[in-house]
């Protein structure tokens, strides 16, 4: 199988809650992360669907790592796991 990743993942569990006006808010841990996007495993069964732009925030023990939620657009979705990439602002 060829790699066609551009960026190098980083294996790593960082607690992300991600919103949608649809679905309100999810919430999961990162599998991995690379420059590029997110691996993120959910609580839930719930999954946004492929093509889904969604506000991200990535959480340590205490606070936010971004003050800002970011944008990403969801790539994959594999039962409870969902592919996210990085996007420019909206």
């Amino acid at each position: 199988m060829d790699e066609r990743r551009k960026f190098e993942r980083t294996p790593t569990s960082i607690r992300v809650e991600i919103r949608h006006p649809a679905f309100g808010t999810i919430v999961g841990h990162t599998r991995d992360i690379s420059d590029g996007g997110a691996q993120v495993t959910m609580e839930s069964q719930l999954t946004p669907p492929v093509g889904t732009i969604v506000d991200v925030q990535f959480k340590k023990v205490v606070g936010p790592i971004n003050q800002e939620p970011v944008a990403m657009k969801v790539m994959h979705c594999s039962k409870n796991t969902v592919g996210l990439m990085f996007i420019g602002s909206r």
